[in-house]
């Protein structure tokens, strides 16, 4: 089947991406897996060809509007769902060393089969819950980026999040269109945490009217100890508010 690639290919050109066909092969490759695994379990409500392009490969590499992904080695993906935004960033960027997380077992092994379809290294999936990860020596402050397309509100992402991030790193959290008055509500957050909210960066995504933003905290100190809380309490109760 022949694949109208366009909206891609102009998308990472406005982006400063020039594509290979090897990379164009993958993310082909990789929506035929995305769909044909959905019919048995629930990965993507989108699924038209252009649509995944636009809302989820586009999307997830909007992340170079508010970070060098050149300068960028170690990335963590929390929440990542079917692999959004870690694998088109991994397609697009092969040097990353990329860690993708998950709560649940068969989105996992849906990543991992996808890594060995598409024939990516230095890529791994891990199972569990991102407060439990963020405890373990082996993740705690280990990456230059953590991202997230998750809905939770932006304090409690940002402690999921922060911990994995190395002093000097990056968090980039991908909200939908305004986000300023929880930004100013997570703030106290992100300064406990040792972060620091440096920009929001809004955008709309190619041939659609879908406003995106980028919310962008700095790692300027260690994340306190104590944490992550306990799985579940940042969800239920979000810290400084």
């Amino acid at each position: 089947m022949s694949y109208d690639l366009t909206i891609l290919e102009n998308g990472c050109a406005e982006l400063g991406i020039e594509l290979t066909q090897q990379q164009k092969d993958q993310y082909i490759q990789y929506y035929e897996y995305l769909i044909e695994k959905n019919k048995v379990m629930n990965l993507t409500g989108i699924t038209e060809f252009q649509e995944v392009l636009t809302k989820h490969f586009l999307d997830s590499l909007s992340c170079i509007k508010a970070v060098d992904m050149t300068k960028v080695k170690t990335i963590i993906d929390i929440g990542t769902g079917a692999g959004f935004p870690g694998i088109p960033l991994k397609i697009a960027f092969p040097h990353l060393e990329a860690c993708l997380l998950d709560s649940l077992k068969k989105r996992v092994n849906f990543l991992e089969e996808t890594f060995t379809l598409l024939g990516l290294t230095n890529i791994k999936a891990i199972h569990g819950r991102a407060e439990e990860y963020a405890r373990n020596k082996e993740y705690r402050e280990k990456y230059d980026l953590c991202v997230s397309r998750a809905v939770s509100n932006l304090a409690t992402l940002s402690e999921y999040c922060l911990p994995y991030v190395k002093t000097g790193g990056t968090f980039i959290s991908y909200k939908s269109g305004t986000v300023q008055e929880e930004a100013d509500q997570a703030q106290k957050a992100i300064k406990i945490l040792g972060g620091k909210l440096t920009s929001i960066t809004y955008f709309d995504l190619p041939d659609s009217e879908i406003s995106r933003s980028l919310v962008t905290i700095t790692k300027q100190t260690p994340t306190p100890k104590p944490y992550p809380r306990k799985a579940g309490t940042p969800l239920k109760t979000p810290l400084g508010q």
